[in-house]
């Protein structure tokens, strides 16, 4: 009995320990200077997570401008975080997307208002029934100029609406791509229950919230 009661006592310690320095490096995450992705080829990217990336990767997909929108993960504390170890909840990251745009066609601050227009944004830890901090709404900004964008945006929201935005403010570090699997998913496996019940009416309630942004085969 003694020996059970010690190494509870052990496992209790090492994982409080294990949690605070979690917190700690999610901290120095969340506190630290942004990095630039400089435009390559005439393309720009921003980076977004708001729920089930499958979601938000077709939502951005149909929007003018965005060259391609790719899954995976950030925001995080963890080195090649995979499906698996994201859902845990104990990385730090969220599902997220990176969109490759022309900012000749599509501006920064529109994609800003497409992530705000396509989801409940007022859901704490996910969205719809996608519940846990790995769908967590996270807006990542890679200098100064989108920081504010992103803050007016949330300000203008709040005051107009009487609302709390979830959505988390992150300086953008790292993108870590998904597995194949997951990109273009709601193009691959269009007969999908979760494409067909949640994905599907998800980028349709966005088009009719902003079809003047949207490509003409949407």
């Amino acid at each position: 009995m003694k020996k059970l009661i010690l190494l509870l006592l052990i496992t209790s310690t090492f994982s409080c320990k294990n949690q605070a320095q979690n917190k700690e490096e999610q901290l120095s995450i969340i506190n630290a200077e942004p990095i630039e992705v400089p435009i390559k080829n005439g393309k720009a990217r921003a980076y977004f997570a708001s729920g089930c990336f499958w979601c938000v990767e077709a939502i951005y997909e149909s929007v003018k401008g965005v060259e391609e929108s790719i899954s995976g993960y950030s925001g995080g504390h963890t080195k090649s975080p995979t499906y698996e170890a994201s859902n845990t909840g104990r990385t730090g990251h969220a599902e997220a997307v990176e969109i490759i745009y022309d900012p000749t066609i599509v501006s920064f601050e529109t994609l800003v208002d497409v992530y705000f227009a396509s989801q409940n944004i007022t859901q704490v830890n996910g969205q719809g029934n996608d519940r846990g901090s790995q769908y967590r709404s996270i807006i990542f900004y890679q200098n100064d100029k989108q920081k504010q964008i992103i803050l007016n945006k949330i300000e203008s929201i709040e005051t107009e609406q009487n609302i709390k935005v979830a959505a988390e403010v992150y300086p953008f570090q790292k993108f870590w791509v998904a597995e194949d699997y997951h990109q273009d998913y709601e193009k691959r496996n269009p007969n999908n229950s979760y494409i067909i019940n949640v994905s599907i009416p998800r980028l349709n309630r966005f088009k009719a919230k902003m079809p003047e942004v949207l490509k003409e085969n949407h």
